[in-house]
């Protein structure tokens, strides 16, 4: 999946070779490092410091990304890795986003728009109808997904272990 996107970056037009690619194992540590640099800066006023350490070995340890390294893709721009997200069919009409972050200093670029225009025109030609995600209530990706064509679905609270919830909003983006 590849395309072109302009994008501004300090003050100057670029014109960005993006690829969206099937991750493969070598790709962990970079999933890892993207991971790490874009959790805080999402959730330091959601979730806890506590909660962050949880979560993060809990959804981004090295025998974690080898099992579900197959739902993974790496978006590139220019041959850069610098962001990822997951991607799966769930049923025979739908697929889950499970994950899309970017590196901090990307977001608001066009590059998270480009991940979901891939995803959905990929779903498309699976033959599916819709999309959907979990998202944090409090996460200010709700309105980058609401301007992406996505509605508010419902609300979920899922217990993940250890004292803490994840309390969401199931998304969905109709094909």
């Amino acid at each position: 999946i590849s395309g072109f996107i302009c994008c501004y970056f300090e003050c100057n037009l670029q014109i960005l070779r993006m690829i969206l690619r099937k991750a493969t194992l070598e790709d962990i540590p970079l999933i890892q490092e993207i991971a790490e640099e874009a959790w805080r800066p999402t959730y330091d006023a959601i979730l806890s410091e506590e909660q962050t350490r949880y979560m993060l070995p809990m959804m981004y340890a090295h025998e974690v990304l080898e099992k579900q390294i197959e739902i993974f893709l790496i978006l590139e721009i220019d041959g850069k890795g610098i962001g990822y997200c997951a991607f799966e069919q769930t049923s025979l009409t739908e697929a889950k986003l499970n994950k899309l972050y970017l590196r901090p200093n990307l977001k608001q670029k066009g590059a998270g728009s480009f991940i979901i225009e891939q995803i959905s025109d990929k779903a498309r030609s699976m033959g599916l109808s819709s999309v959907y995600l979990n998202v944090n209530k409090q996460n200010s990706a709700v309105d980058f997904y609401l301007k992406k064509g996505f509605i508010k679905e419902r609300e979920m609270v899922l217990d993940i272990g250890n004292g803490y919830v994840m309390d969401d909003y199931v998304m969905r983006l109709m094909l």
